[in-house]
């Protein structure tokens, strides 16, 4: 007796969000038996078309902080306004002690930025900027959080048509 099975398909999804692992901390608080360890993830995603997104989560090991981070970071996307392939205005942010400056690039001058904000705007999508952190903390959570906050407040530009009389 011959039997015909269905082939099901399992193809997964294809996952349209990109992560990367920004910062991650061993933390611990002492408690009356001992110190109790943890760890602290900072995760960044983006889809490479102007949606980023950034989550920090503690958990007991490695894995759970970073699955909760990724859970968090896709809670918070936001979405960037990008012209070709640069954003339309400079615009800077200050979150804590971190300080961002972000100016627009013309096309193939690349990404002119460091460490966390090179990050975010490659996820974002940017392919043409150039930045600078000014502020003095090394903090890559207070620097990712001040480049969000820098990217939120970037507007479509529009530009007034001027009527010839």
């Amino acid at each position: 007796m011959k039997r015909n099975f269905q082939k099901i398909s399992e193809e997964k999804p294809r996952e349209e969000f990109e992560s990367k692992l920004l910062d991650l901390a061993r933390t611990s608080h002492t408690r009356a038996g001992g110190r109790k360890i943890g760890f602290r993830a900072v995760i960044v995603i983006g889809n490479k078309e102007g949606e980023v997104g950034v989550g920090v989560a503690k958990g007991r090991d490695v894995a759970q902080a970073i699955e909760k981070a990724t859970r968090l970071a896709k809670k918070n996307l936001i979405e960037v306004p990008i012209i070709s392939d640069t954003i339309p205005h400079e615009v800077s942010a200050k979150f804590g002690s971190a300080k961002v400056i972000l100016k627009p690039q013309r096309k193939g001058r690349g990404l002119v930025a460091g460490g966390t904000v090179r990050v975010i705007c490659t996820l974002a999508g940017i392919k043409n900027i150039s930045s600078k952190i000014l502020g003095r903390t090394g903090n890559k959570l207070n620097n990712a959080r001040a480049t969000i906050k820098a990217l939120q407040e970037l507007k479509y530009a529009t530009s007034p048509i001027k009527a010839k009389t």
